[in-house]
């Protein structure tokens, strides 16, 4: 017995979620994981962000990493520590062990990594993920850090 999902499986099942077929992909894949329960390409696949809008998106960890760069644009922080931010980001969205996970949820979580980093960077990010509109967001929202870290 095969330890692994094939190609030609592997290949079915990312046509159904290429073609938006989230239902049909997830139920395949969940058919797919009893057959391989030890095998790590569960989480890489089940992994749908579901936006705020309600639509339903895959993972995409280059759109993670470009967020985090942006955020990041001309601060003095370390690629490296860049890099194991974003994988401990994906690694603990993997842990959720959840196949549909919120972007509110992810974006706390980058939250949470940029401020370890990077405070101005956190605020950048922050910025544009709580959607600040006019400069007492910001105060607000910096008051509330100054408060936590108090």
């Amino acid at each position: 017995m095969p330890k692994a999902p094939s190609k030609n499986q592997i290949e079915t099942l990312l046509k159904q979620y290429q073609a938006n077929n989230y239902i049909k992909a997830e139920e395949y894949a969940l058919s797919l994981i009893k057959k391989f329960p030890n095998h790590d390409f569960a989480w890489k696949i089940l992994s749908i962000v579901l936006k705020k809008s309600g639509k339903k998106v895959p993972f995409d960890r280059d759109k993670l990493e470009r967020s985090v760069q942006i955020a990041l644009r001309k601060r003095p922080v370390d690629n490296e520590r860049v890099d194991r931010m974003i994988s401990g980001i994906v690694r603990r969205v993997e842990s959720l062990g959840e196949t549909e996970v919120s972007s509110d949820v992810i974006g706390e979580i980058v939250m949470e990594g940029l401020q370890s980093i990077d405070s101005v960077a956190y605020v950048r990010f922050a910025s544009v993920y709580k959607n600040f509109r006019e400069a007492k967001d910001f105060e607000e929202f910096l008051g509330i850090i100054s408060s936590t870290e108090d």
